[in-house]
């Protein structure tokens, strides 16, 4: 069942919510040793909300919009009292003070947790290969890679092992997996969710977001935890949208905007493929399509590994084992416990992400790298400013190509960060970003359609997404955990 489904049958009394959750339980006992998407699951505190919210429910009280639905958090958002390591060894150990803002909205809403689920280190990753915590697979393809940084919180929906789950996207983190795994992942208007609680890579581009099996429920989970928050300053006082009241008004009559330097010689066959039927869904859909020019999207990736690192080297100082996380044990000075807790706790990816921000941000290059950067994104945000003049909505492939094997790219960076070309765009500008599946490719792995809307327009991206989700007819059914 879809979360919308279930929620109103746990508020109608047709189910229960404790018989709701015992299912997610039954089905990650069934299919996690295979995928690995959680590090814990919680299940007597999840019974015990459950039986709660049935309580509630048979005492005549009302109920929230996500009523018992089973839900996987990312290992970089807060709840209070359970473990926080966001795939490192550097915060082993380490349990939230606190809840997160997105997080306490889903339980306001009467969602219930049921563990916490794996991710590239710190949201370091494009494959869930850098977690240095556990093993993650592509639930359609076992020896796949799920896609990262919120590799888990896919594979978790993919598998049917939870109906909702929330990641975080810095240049692709929700999207790129949504597409390895066949499920609807929605990156929000930078400001539309709070940050507060979610542990920061780069500040001024990470974002919550849900990721689920159809569009629907995502608009149903990204109204639950949108709004206002002023612990984050950076969050918008803008009234949140009822993102499902328009969702099924179609696209009939929208002008969705083509990016001329979106080549086809950057996607492989099958996914160049998948984009042209995407577009042709579109069109049956009632949309005319316009093709636009925004010369400085081939900058992006540059651009984005520049101010994403060097926001993570800031962000990232903050980990040297005197106050939490793993303090190194052979460590005989404070230079050495720095040093060496650092040494130990960081995987690869991680330090030579800080190692590069550092260097970008460090006396005589500042300008000539982070500066230049900064520039460059800003001039980026005008042009889709102007593009958005001509067309409602922009449309890209999510990603290059479908999933890629596990190991393929581990030993090759650049390959790597290239998964991110079409995502990091909408990342650096703030503008809201859904991934809708739109068909396989040959080998029967699932394809992404990117769609962006401008700032705050992210009901009008979800109602393209349910356009070309009920044109295209796609199930999230994978072969390899049936």
């Amino acid at each position: 069942m879809t979360a919308e489904a279930l929620a109103g049958a746990v508020r109608s009394g047709e189910r229960t919510a404790v018989g709701t959750v015992e299912q997610a339980f039954a089905r990650i006992d069934q299919v996690d040793a295979s995928v690995g998407a959680f590090l814990e699951v919680w299940r007597d505190q999840a019974v015990e909300r459950a039986a709660d919210i049935d309580r509630r429910r048979d005492s005549g009280e009302s109920l929230g919009p996500l009523a018992g639905v089973p839900t996987a958090l990312k290992d970089n958002l807060s709840l209070a009292g359970h473990e926080l390591n966001c795939g490192s060894r550097i915060l082993s150990g380490y349990r939230a003070p606190y809840t997160a803002g997105a997080v306490e909205r889903l339980l306001a809403a009467d969602a219930v947790p049921v563990g916490r689920v794996n991710m590239d280190e710190f949201a370091m990753g494009s494959s869930c290969e850098n977690s240095r915590l556990a093993d993650t697979r592509n639930p359609w393809d076992l020896d796949m890679a799920p896609g990262g940084s919120s590799g888990g919180s896919a594979a978790a929906v993919a598998a049917t092992e939870a109906p909702l789950a929330l990641g975080s996207d810095t240049g692709g983190s929700i999207r790129q997996p949504a597409a390895f795994c066949g499920v609807v992942g929605v990156k929000p208007t930078y400001g539309r969710v709070s940050r507060y609680g979610l542990v920061a890579f780069a500040s001024s581009l990470d974002q919550i977001g849900p990721l689920t099996r159809n569009v629907r429920d995502a608009a149903l989970a990204l109204g639950a935890i949108a709004g206002p928050d002023p612990r984050d300053s950076t969050c918008s006082e803008l009234p949140v949208e009822d993102y499902l009241e328009s969702i099924e008004d179609g696209i009939e009559g929208l002008t969705v905007g083509t990016i001329r330097e979106v080549r086809a010689s950057a996607l492989d066959e099958d996914a160049a493929e998948g984009y042209r039927q995407a577009l042709d869904a579109l069109e049956t859909a009632g949309a005319r399509l316009a093709e636009v020019s925004i010369p400085l999207i081939d900058a992006a990736v540059a651009t984005y590994y520049v101010l994403a690192n060097s926001e993570a080297s800031a962000n990232l100082a903050r980990f040297d084992g005197s106050r939490y996380g793993h303090r190194s044990a052979s460590a005989r000075s404070l230079q050495r416990m720095y040093t060496d807790s650092r040494s130990e706790g960081f995987g690869s990816e991680v330090k030579r992400r800080i190692i590069l921000g550092t260097f970008a941000l460090s006396s005589g290059y500042y300008d000539a790298y982070y500066g230049r950067a900064a520039r460059i994104a800003g001039a980026m945000r005008q042009q889709f400013a102007e593009a958005f003049e001509a067309v409602d909505l922009l449309v890209t492939p999510t990603c290059p190509s479908g999933a890629f094997a596990r190991g393929e790219r581990v030993d090759d960076p650049l390959a790597m960060y290239l998964s991110d070309v079409f995502t990091t765009p909408p990342s650096l500008v703030g503008i809201p970003g859904v991934s809708v599946p739109c068909g396989l490719d040959g080998r029967g792995l699932p394809l992404g359609l990117q769609i962006l809307a401008p700032p705050f327009a992210d009901a009008m991206a979800l109602r393209a997404a349910r356009a070309v989700e009920l044109t295209i007819g796609f199930e999230c059914n994978p072969e390899a955990i049936r």
